[in-house]
């Protein structure tokens, strides 16, 4: 049964009407929007990967990308801060989630990276970007993998509580805690525009600072925002950044646990939901070529408190990519 959506003068369909159609009616796509089957082009689509074979705490993480979705029900097609219509200025669809395999860790990233590079592949008319809703963080590193076969090299902006450049986990060199170490060995990073934003917590010891350096990132902690404040901290980005293509890596545990308790890492000390959403509003300055959004574990959540900051954070990337899109044309 077709249902009436908001459309613009160009032939952009977008979510579903909620002036005719109740918010809670309906399959949850990202922000009620369509099915890539929907439409016959794309510029950007959402792509859900329900993997956490490679957590090293709490599990929970593959059920983020229904959960996100869930969650964002309630988005609607302005976004005034921004000054944009993230769904109106390009052509964004759900992408579904990638059947991967629960009992290897090796396979699902094999599976993850062919079903990302089959979206983004120029020869088969590829999607300008992905935004990726998770899963663990593993999933970062074939992510990364099908963005470098499009753009070469990238800037990563990570934000976590986490470094996620340790080497492995109980002789595992593929986990969430290892994604960014491998990216980087592998070639697949910019090593002079990377950097991390809303680090905290204890460490193993100080090497894991000195090995973190040595693979190219730069770190803002959280405490940073103490004396830098957001402007201070989306300056710094954006110097570490210059014009190089950048992927951006939102871990949910850089907010913390009063705003984002559905996670499997959670860390005190973290950054507030607005700030976290300022600085991702400032990433339309750059070039963004994808994103993902990882660790949101809704077993630990509360009326939906996480997932509605991740409903959020993906709202601002789609925003980010609409106004760099209109600043490059």
């Amino acid at each position: 049964m077709s249902v009436p959506r908001i459309t613009t003068e160009d032939g952009i369909i977008g979510p579903v009407d909620a002036s005719q159609v109740p918010r809670w009616v309906g399959e949850a796509t990202f922000a009620r929007l369509p099915r890539i089957g929907d439409v016959g082009r794309a510029d950007v689509a959402i792509l859900g990967v329900p993997f956490d074979t490679g957590v090293s705490y709490r599990p929970g993480a593959r059920f983020g990308p229904g959960h996100i979705r869930e969650s964002s029900r309630l988005l609607r097609p302005y976004n005034p801060d921004a000054g944009v219509e993230p769904f109106g200025a390009q052509q964004v669809v759900d992408a579904g989630d990638v059947a991967v395999n629960p009992f290897s860790i090796d396979q699902a990233i094999s599976t993850i990276e062919t079903a990302a590079r089959s979206l983004l592949s120029p020869a088969d008319g590829g999607i300008g970007a992905l935004l990726t809703l998770g899963g663990d963080h593993t999933i970062a590193l074939p992510l990364l993998r099908a963005v470098h076969a499009v753009q070469g090299p990238v800037a990563v902006v990570h934000f976590d509580a986490h470094l996620d450049t340790w080497d492995t986990y109980f002789g595992a060199a593929y986990t969430h805690g290892t994604p960014f170490r491998r990216a980087s060995e592998e070639g697949i990073l910019d090593q002079t525009g990377c950097v991390h934003v809303g680090i905290r917590g204890p460490l193993y010891s100080a090497d894991d600072l000195r090995d973190d350096k040595s693979l190219g990132f730069q770190v803002l902690p959280a405490s940073d925002m103490e004396h830098l404040g957001t402007p201070g901290m989306i300056e710094a980005i954006a110097q570490r950044v210059g014009d190089r293509p950048v992927y951006v890596s939102v871990d949910i545990d850089v907010l913390d646990p009063a705003f984002a308790p559905g996670t499997g890492t959670p860390e005190a000390g973290g950054l507030t939901s607005r700030e976290l959403l300022a600085i991702l509003r400032s990433l339309a300055h750059l070039n963004l070529v994808g994103a993902d959004i990882v660790e949101v574990a809704p077993a630990y959540d509360h009326a939906q408190v996480t997932g509605i900051a991740a409903a959020h954070v993906g709202y601002e990337l789609l925003s980010a990519l609409a106004l760099g899109k209109s600043q490059r044309k």
